[in-house]
């Protein structure tokens, strides 16, 4: 599954040590729900994750949870000036059938990071 996440009002608001974070938050998720984070890529206004995952989870629990956790954490690593909210409530999800993995990796990983 290819999910992007943009923040609330599309802030450029990440940069290096910011990206770094949400990804170490999108992996904590990750291991304690069960799913993979095959890839993570972003720029200062939005981030793609490449996530392997059960049938079992749903993929708005799975994006709940990456935002919720990643938001808290956010928040107290870097003392946001927008506190009540760092993720808009939308996402973008679209399976990828047929898409040979590495293709997708190399999207993700093509991404402009700050």
């Amino acid at each position: 599954m290819h999910l992007v996440f943009v923040p609330k009002y599309r802030r450029q608001v990440f940069n290096a040590d910011s990206l770094k974070l949400l990804e170490e938050s999108f992996n904590g998720v990750a291991g304690k729900m069960g799913f993979k984070l095959i890839e993570f890529n972003g720029e200062s206004d939005h981030v793609h994750l490449l996530v392997e995952y059960p049938p079992r989870l749903s993929i708005s629990a799975l994006v709940n949870h990456l935002k919720g956790v990643s938001s808290r954490m956010y928040r107290k690593q870097f003392q946001s000036p927008h506190p009540e909210h760092l993720w808009s409530p939308s996402y973008f999800a679209s399976s990828c059938p047929g898409a040979p993995i590495e293709v997708l990796k190399k999207y993700v990983q093509d991404q402009k990071s700050p």
